[in-house]
């Protein structure tokens, strides 16, 4: 994927917005659906952000300890076993013996690396689409990619007022353009979140 086409949401640094734009829309999204599904969400929000201040490096055991906040199981959610399938079975998401390392490796990848530098808009987009195409859990894992990218940004000292265009959106495997529009859309939150902020310090 030609990653460094991704936009840069409006330039570098941190971005504060007037509003928690995550929190909000779980409260306003899965509330509706379940409410404890948003409180599961808003717990692993806080614990996510935690790990972000403090500089975690992003692997499948941090997903997991989100992830048991986002089912609500007694125990840490393990690695799937078997093989995956979405979208009414159209995807299908195979199961080998290094596909947690491979995804391990690709976490890793959303870290800022000055001898390969891409936009954190592209950062985050990888990964949130990794966690989706490795699909590590059994269940939640939408939810875990919309997590995880929330948790890039925030490694970075970025949060979003808005989360619309991410979370109500279905992305291809084999649909490579997908991956481009999806950093173009964490573009566009970022870069209304910038304008915002500047707006309300006037």
């Amino acid at each position: 994927m030609p990653w460094h086409e991704a936009p840069d949401g409006g330039g570098n640094g941190p971005a504060t917005p007037s509003r928690d734009g995550a929190a909000e829309d779980i409260r306003r999204f899965d509330a509706a659906l379940d409410p404890a599904r948003a409180q599961g969400l808003l717990a692993a929000l806080d614990l996510l952000r935690a790990d972000a201040s403090r500089g975690a490096s992003l692997d499948f055991e941090l997903l997991r300890s989100w992830q048991q906040h986002v089912l609500g199981t007694p125990r840490l959610p393990q690695f799937r076993e078997l093989p995956a399938f979405a979208k009414q079975g159209r995807e299908r998401y195979g199961i080998g013996p290094d596909t947690r390392a491979r995804l391990d490796a690709c976490l890793a990848e959303s870290a800022p690396d000055a001898t390969r530098p891409l936009p954190l808009t592209a950062r985050a987009a990888r990964a949130y689409l990794d966690v989706c195409f490795f699909h590590p859990f059994d269940d939640g894992n939408a939810r875990s990619a919309f997590l995880t990218l929330v948790f890039v940004l925030a490694r970075e000292g970025v949060a979003l007022d808005g989360v619309g265009l991410l979370r109500r959106v279905t992305f291809r495997a084999d649909a490579p353009e997908d991956a481009l529009i999806f950093a173009r859309y964490i573009g566009t939150h970022l870069a209304e979140t910038r304008r915002n902020a500047a707006a309300s310090d006037v």
